[in-house]
């Protein structure tokens, strides 16, 4: 309980005092009442753990599972439309945003929901789905969908998503965790090699124009079934 009042201090600047976290924080509210739900629903209660949660969702507009795992320490910013299903796993000192989804795939039994490590930045609007493993201090993009294992110290952004960044396990400061400005940007990056790629085609080809313009001047006297093929090419026979 405390872990959590101290995870939002750390990481939200607007946060003005403890008081002020504990009556109008909504992730607060909604990961001290899926506690409540979570013991309940380990005691193999019927209804009652659902119904928890129901209220937890009416009052914070955040949907935890009862059967969903998390550690002390998560912090879910803002919250609102975040669904976190009943096998999901969420790791200690992780930040979710509002939008985001862990979700299943489909309809299969047992471990359905994603498995998501210590110190994981999940922009708004992520879905993470499937029975997958985010490892510790990976980032996923906003907006991203994230259906593979992610390894740790990886930056993920993309439908599907896909590692950008990978092995930067350097730090899980609040500053390296909040800078979602310096998220790379993969469809740039493609853009950038094809225009190059581009230019050096077209390149070759003024190249190979003018080397063929110089061997018409050189040879004038082209065979007829040559000269036609040139007059085609450049025009004249149209």
């Amino acid at each position: 309980m405390f872990e959590n009042i101290r995870i939002i201090k750390k990481f939200d600047p607007a946060a003005k005092s403890y008081l002020e976290i504990v009556l109008c924080y909504p992730g607060l509210h909604a990961l001290w009442l899926h506690k409540l739900a979570h013991l309940l629903y380990k005691l193999r209660l019927p209804i009652i753990p659902r119904l928890v949660n129901y209220i937890s969702r009416f009052l914070t507009g955040i949907d935890i599972h009862p059967g969903a795992k998390i550690a002390p320490g998560v912090f879910i910013d803002h919250g609102s439309g975040v669904v976190i299903g009943e096998t999901a796993i969420v790791g200690s000192g992780s930040l979710i945003f509002q939008g985001v989804t862990l979700g299943g795939t489909g309809k299969e039994s047992g471990k359905r929901h994603p498995t998501i490590g210590k110190n994981v930045v999940i922009g708004a609007g992520a879905k993470v789905l499937g029975n997958i493993t985010v490892e510790d201090h990976v980032r996923v993009g906003a907006g991203s969908v994230v259906m593979r294992n992610v390894p740790a110290g990886c930056t993920v952004v993309g439908i599907p998503g896909k590692v950008v960044k990978a092995g930067d396990i350097a730090s899980d400061s609040v500053e390296q965790m909040l800078e979602h400005n310096q998220m790379p940007d993969p469809i740039a990056k493609v853009f950038s090699v094809l225009l190059e790629k581009v230019e050096t085609q077209q390149q070759l080809i003024n190249k190979l124009s003018e080397k063929q313009q110089s061997l018409e001047k050189s040879s004038p006297d082209l065979p007829e079934d040559d000269r036609f093929i040139q007059e085609f090419i450049h025009g004249d026979g149209i």
